[in-house]
């Protein structure tokens, strides 16, 4: 065992009084050796970004404080050390990956430049020696033309090259430690599988330790020698990855781990589909080249290509592929926001497709959408109850008796009916998108759009609201199209799947077919590129 490059001892991190318990972080001890990454693993407020967070000296004090502990790094105690220390350790000797590049990186400046003011701020060299630098350091984490990318603005690049440049930027001074943030969240299969072998391989060229923070038990799987296990501020479970995964000892593990979707399909009885409820016929579309503001013409793209599918009434079905597969643009043209240039769209025999705002509103409360982040699609300022009734209230259903039917909605998601008194902000993630479900059941639609409505959650609480749509949709015989690019809700909650790329259905097929024995290559590649596949509880 090496010398450990970071050591906690007995860490508490004090709430404010009206939090929902006193401590954030309860007597917490780890140690990171060097040339190791160690994942904490919890669900939301387990206390694993407060740690993190404590180590940089970032928390939003006095209303959270470091009340007891030590923090040894490199002979100083980080908790003592003084603000002039601790500037020379952030970004120098620790850096910190973050969970969205978009939200970290300055929007208005090249990231060339933004990793080239590390070096002028931290070092001597040149500005030609730091444009070499930066130019290495974007090869080095493999983006390509890295030439280019250094007078690039962060919106020109995808997501993926983003939180490339973010680790270049963690990069920079070689740190001893890298603190990541839930880097891969946010992206697609294939690009977090190339991001998590990227730190994988640049951990072991430079040596550094890497404190992992996830709620991704695949990705734990993946890169993890050791994992943490955390919950409500405390540590409950901790070892070699091997042995917490395949033979957890806390029953809170043991409950994580199996709720886990797994990447072997439900068993299906197969049976002759009923009529759809929706059904595309040959939709196309395609947006335009146009000129920007600085006169250049920008290509046009053909997002939706002859794209023909069926949901039949009371099924499930898994709409798979990556960021830039034209799953977005599909959905948009089911719900009316856009229109497409060619083909049918079917809704209970009735063609939509191009029509007017107005026409469409007979046709609005038959589908209804679930979307990706309920916080950003709920109205802060208004009551869930309200909330709830409003779309019930404008087809003219009398206030009193949509507030009644709010209730009924929110037992039905496992709510406390009484709770529509209260605002969004008072609920956690997972109630929040039981809120937008019941939203969605208020309009009494045929169908639901599910965008990704479980990607931001907690492992246990996305088992529960999966759990809860696919009981929801048996119980109220709905149909729902679920788009996702995570293979393991497919397995979980979906009877068939198409995988679409490049505005094209690639494949298509019941989803234990698919699993079994994918037989376009792009599906093949998605398949492959699970966290963890190789790990089945």
């Amino acid at each position: 065992m090496s010398e450990p490059v970071l050591t906690i001892d007995d860490l508490t991190v004090a709430l404010p009084a009206w939090s929902d318990r006193p401590l954030a972080v309860e007597g917490m001890s780890i140690a990171i050796d060097r040339n190791e990454i160690l994942c904490v693993m919890g669900e939301s407020g387990s206390g694993k970004s407060v740690m993190a967070k404590s180590i940089l000296g970032l928390l939003p004090a006095p209303q959270v404080r470091v009340t007891g502990g030590r923090i040894e790094f490199e002979g100083h105690d980080l908790l003592q050390a003084s603000e002039t220390h601790m500037r020379g350790v952030r970004g120098g000797r620790i850096s910190m990956i973050f969970q969205e590049p978009m939200a970290a990186l300055n929007p208005l400046m090249k990231v060339g430049r933004q990793i080239d003011e590390i070096f002028e701020i931290h070092t001597n060299l040149t500005p030609a020696e730091r444009r070499a630098r930066v130019i290495a350091l974007f090869a080095d984490v493999h983006l390509p033309q890295p030439e280019r990318i250094i007078s690039s603005y962060p919106h020109e690049l995808s997501g993926g090259q983003r939180q490339r440049v973010m680790i270049a930027m963690a990069l920079a001074l070689e740190p001893a430690l890298i603190i990541a943030d839930e880097p891969t969240t946010a992206l697609d299969v294939t690009t977090e599988a190339q991001i998590l072998s990227l730190l994988k391989e640049l951990q072991t060229k430079h040596g550094t330790a890497v404190l992992f923070i996830t709620h991704d038990f695949g990705v734990v799987a993946e890169i993890a020698d050791r994992v943490v296990v955390m919950r409500h501020g405390k540590l409950v479970e901790s070892g070699r990855t091997e042995s917490v995964l395949r033979a957890p000892q806390a029953d809170y593990t043991k409950a994580l781990v199996a709720a886990v979707p797994s990447l072997t399909p439900r068993h299906v009885t197969p049976i002759e589909p009923p009529a759809p409820v929706l059904e595309l016929r040959a939709l196309d579309k395609t947006y335009a080249a146009r000129a920007s503001l600085l006169g250049a013409q920008r290509q046009g793209v053909r997002a939706v290509q002859e794209v023909s599918l069926k949901v039949p009434r009371g099924h499930s079905l898994a709409l798979v592929g990556e960021s830039g597969s034209g799953k977005s643009t599909l959905v948009r043209c089911i719900v009316g926001l856009e229109t497409p240039d060619g083909g049918e769209i079917l809704l209970e025999g009735e063609n939509i497709a191009g029509l007017s705002r107005k026409q469409m509103r007979p046709y609005r409360h038959l589908v209804q959408m679930v979307f990706q982040d309920p916080f950003s699609s709920l109205n802060p300022r208004q009551r869930v109850g309200d909330i709830i009734a409003l779309g019930p209230m404008q087809r003219g259903t009398p206030k009193a008796q949509a507030l009644d039917e709010a209730r009924e909605l929110m037992a039905l998601v496992d709510l406390q009916p009484d709770a529509v008194e209260r605002y969004p902000h008072e609920f956690s993630g997972g109630q929040r998108q039981r809120i937008g479900i019941a939203r969605a059941l208020a309009m009494k639609p045929k169908l639901i759009l599910a965008d990704e409505p479980v990607s931001a959650l907690d492992v246990s609480v996305q088992k529960q609201v999966l759990d809860l749509l696919d009981d929801l949709r048996q119980s109220l015989h709905l149909s729902m199209l679920f788009i996702t690019h995570d293979l393991r809700v497919a397995a979980h909650v979906c009877d068939d799947v198409l995988v679409m790329r490049h505005g094209q259905i690639v494949e298509r097929g019941s989803t234990t077919e698919i699993f079994a024995n994918p037989s376009h290559e792009y599906t093949r590649q998605l398949l492959d590129s699970v966290p963890g596949k190789q790990w089945e509880h």
